[in-house]
């Protein structure tokens, strides 16, 4: 993977381009896996696909606070290894649904934090292109729904190089400060 400085070198079209490529790879390594997850800030919901007719007690799903293991009893495991982060053990679940798809919920104990992939040795993700569901954007209360949106806004301000909101906001008043007070010289004002 190349670095974020060459990027920044490249024009529209080339970053897209690259996205784009980088995208494909991106869905391809995770078709490959043997299951399918999404996630939310909070959660991680896993799907596996297992033959029709399975029953959760042919199973043997192992959930811990870094680690999860899947698979068949006296069978190699479909996934196995450690978690990206760690989850809380009380509030993460497993179901085996019509006998055919079996789906694990993972609650993160960091919510302010997206995963990379599921299990450490697992192709990651790029979670800088995550983009939140607007709908759940709005189940946030309103201090965190700020937060979050405060938080994906300065990323991207920094991402283009552009001042992020806190910067902006000490720019502002140092504006009408100084517009306020045209007798002092600012010329040579630092803003830390």
């Amino acid at each position: 993977m190349s670095s974020n400085d060459d990027y920044d070198k490249l024009t529209k079209e080339e970053r897209d381009a690259r996205d784009k490529a980088d995208a494909q790879r991106e869905a391809a390594e995770q078709a490959a896996l043997p299951y399918v997850w999404k996630q939310e800030l909070g959660e991680v919901d896993i799907t596996i696909p297992v033959q029709k007719g399975t029953r959760a007690r042919d199973l043997v799903v192992v959930i811990q606070k870094k680690k999860l293991s899947v698979g068949f009893k006296g069978k190699e495991a479909i996934m196995e290894g450690e978690l990206c982060k760690e989850i809380k053990l009380e509030e993460s679940t497993w179901t085996l649904e019509d006998q055919q798809t079996l789906l694990i919920h993972l609650e993160k104990l960091n919510k302010q934090q997206w995963w990379e992939n599921v299990l450490t040795h697992h192709p990651k993700i790029d979670t800088r292109k995550i983009q939140p569901e607007n709908s759940k954007l709005s189940d946030l209360d309103g201090e965190t729904r700020g937060m979050v949106e405060k938080m994906m806004f300065d990323n991207q301000q920094k991402q283009m190089g552009k001042p992020t909101s806190d910067e902006l906001k000490k720019m502002e008043a140092l504006k009408k400060f100084q517009a306020a007070h045209p007798e002092l010289d600012f010329s040579n004002a630092k803003i830390s």
